[in-house]
């Protein structure tokens, strides 16, 4: 089975088409064993997930998310662009718009391409979820989560909460380097704290100023990656309730990986991401003989 490895900004997957593949066989490519072992970056390929690129009823084509450790997310920013560049470039869509349906609802993508390739991709990435229920997390279903206190080896975090169809927690530090030595130490609790009943995303921000943003994320089932799309549409809202950065102006997001362009419009209505989708390279496997390492 041909796969195809992406990155945006770092953030790495093994595209598979599933189009056009029979059950028994697409089925071996989502098993979760399968992902974990395609994904050791020692005794596989390589990667921070699969993107399973499957048929849709309603949209050019339904991608399902499925992390490094096995678990399915429901939306992956990078991923999207990656998925969407696929299509465009090999996978027959060949149009500037191209709806993508994922756990986080069906999405746009607008194509940005040179000479009938796709360089950069702009998500149309819908309507933050600010209330705790809908993110989800504990608390009253209907209020907010903004600048909460959440106590963490020894400190307190402000922690602000969106979903982006996905969850994520943001807190804003002072700079760039505490920002990565918190994701480092206190990424996997905030992950797996009890706020969360699904686990979450967490980013640690650094407000260089209302335009720019340094950012470090630790992804829930991933750990840090060099940038996570989702995460980096989450902070802009968390700023923009926070009142550090403002509604309908394009703010930069710094990643590890490089940089993405985030706009949340006004009212909150909606938020776009604009970033680049590179392919490495094909390859071929067979799910039946893929096997985690002993």
């Amino acid at each position: 089975m041909r796969f195809a490895k992406y990155h945006g900004l770092g953030n790495d997957f093994l595209v598979v088409d599933l189009r056009d593949v029979r059950g028994d066989e697409a089925a071996a490519v989502q098993d979760p064993a399968v992902v974990r072992a395609l994904c050791d970056r020692q005794f596989g390929v390589g990667g921070d997930g699969v993107l399973a690129v499957l048929r849709s009823e309603s949209a050019d084509a339904r991608m399902r998310v499925l992390n490094s450790d096995g678990s399915e997310a429901e939306m992956c920013g990078n991923g999207i662009r990656c998925v969407a560049k696929e299509l465009f470039d090999r996978g027959g869509v060949h149009k500037d718009r191209i709806a993508i349906e994922t756990g986080a609802g069906q999405l746009s993508c607008a194509i940005d391409a040179i000479g009938g390739v796709a360089r950069t991709v702009t998500v149309a990435m819908g309507k933050p979820r600010l209330l705790r229920g809908e993110i989800p997390m504990t608390g009253p279903a209907n209020e907010r989560c903004v600048e909460a206190p959440l106590e963490l080896a020894g400190r307190t975090l402000a922690m602000t909460c969106v979903s982006m169809g996905n969850p994520h927690a943001i807190t804003f530090v002072g700079s760039r380097d505490e920002a990565r030595r918190l994701a480092e130490t206190v990424g996997p609790s905030v992950e797996n704290h009890a706020w969360f009943p699904h686990k979450t995303n967490s980013e640690f921000a650094h407000v260089i100023s209302r335009r720019e943003i340094d950012l470090v994320v630790w992804e829930r089932g991933c750990g840090i990656t060099l940038a996570c799309g989702t995460g980096a549409c989450a902070t802009v809202v968390a700023a923009v309730l926070t009142g550090r950065c403002d509604q309908a102006s394009d703010v930069l997001v710094h990643l590890p990986g490089g940089d993405l362009i985030i706009t949340v419009s006004d009212q909150l209505a909606g938020v776009q991401m604009r970033g680049p989708a590179l392919h490495v390279f094909d390859g071929d496997f067979d799910p039946r003989a893929v096997a985690p390492r002993p």
